[in-house]
């Protein structure tokens, strides 16, 4: 049975977008969220970036899952699965079935701002998971949504990282939020790539093939396209630098001469001085103790630890109290 949910007007995204293009671009320091690189083009190059021999979370989160997640579903009996941020679900695989063997899973209900990638997703686990019940929700997980009723005890999964594109007081926020949508007995599975050393954490986010460059560029072509931008996206160069104080990588473009980019649709006209730089994205790296007090803070208590063999990376297993 599938069944899907609407959190989001129509328009939200053109709405979000807009405003994120006018405090962003207008700010002393040039920033815009990286949830814009995901056009379908986007979607496309990411899914090229996690083949790179170069980015190994993707691989690893995949690793742990797939030597773990048995004793993922038997740590806690999970009627129902929640997956933030799902895309294509594909990981998720390995865990979903972990679940229904387990004998207790009842209902999937994956959320991400893709109408069309929850569908798709979809499609392809009834034909696998034929008693799972999906109920999809078009939602922005940052913005609030509201899972459905359930019956039993409730897993929250976040993976991929992503957990990690959040500034220190907005991951203290999303995690007090999911927090407070939980019940005594739920509990959270976060995926956390880990402190490394620079060379292999800088090589990740900028590949020999461009192919990560590329990625990022694609933000101007997207604000091209639905704002009626300017870019030219061979005007600006993909950096990625570790910062080794708040312990992230930070992905900017940088504009390779004094230009001007209009906005018509907007009345905006967005000055960049040569060298000047428009971050794109962080990509935070944890280490355990960290994380086991930000979970603290927020209400969980971390009761697993798994790593992939290498220790890039780490799935938690954390309960509400």
């Amino acid at each position: 049975m599938f069944t899907i949910t609407r959190h989001l007007p129509i328009n939200a995204a053109t709405t979000a977008l807009r405003e994120d293009v006018l405090q962003g671009l207008t700010a002393a320091q040039k920033s815009l969220p990286p949830k814009w690189f995901y056009d379908a083009r986007g979607s496309e190059l990411f899914e090229e970036i996690t083949h790179l021999p170069e980015y190994y979370p993707t691989n690893a989160e995949r690793e742990i899952l797939a030597a773990h997640s048995t004793e993922i579903a038997a740590a806690i009996a999970v009627h129902t699965l929640v997956e933030l941020g799902s895309g294509s679900s594909e990981k998720t695989r390995l865990l979903l079935t972990a679940l229904r063997e387990n004998g207790n899973l009842r209902r999937y209900v994956p959320v991400d701002v893709s109408e069309s990638a929850l569908r798709s997703a979809a499609t392809g686990l009834l034909k696998n998971y034929q008693n799972l019940a999906i109920h999809a929700l078009v939602a922005d997980f940052q913005s609030g949504f509201v899972v459905p009723p359930t019956d039993g005890p409730m897993m929250l999964a976040f993976l991929g990282g992503t957990i990690g594109n959040f500034f220190p007081d907005e991951r203290a926020h999303f995690l007090a939020s999911i927090r407070d949508m939980s019940q005594p007995g739920d509990a959270l599975l976060l995926g956390t790539d880990l402190v490394k050393d620079e060379q292999t954490l800088v090589a990740a986010y900028n590949d020999v093939t461009g192919v990560t460059a590329a990625f990022h560029k694609n933000l101007l072509s997207v604000l091209n396209r639905e704002l009626a931008a300017d870019f030219n996206p061979e005007m600006f160069e993909h950096v990625a630098l570790w910062n080794a104080e708040s312990e992230w990588i930070e992905m900017r473009l940088r504009s390779l001469r004094q230009q001007t980019i209009n906005f018509p649709t907007l009345g905006l006209s967005v000055p960049f001085a040569r060298d000047e730089e428009l971050r794109t994205e962080i990509s935070a790296k944890f280490r355990k103790e960290g994380i086991r007090a930000e979970l603290a803070a927020a209400g969980y208590t971390l009761k697993y630890w798994w790593t992939d063999v290498a220790e890039r990376y780490a799935l938690s297993l954390s309960v509400v109290g």
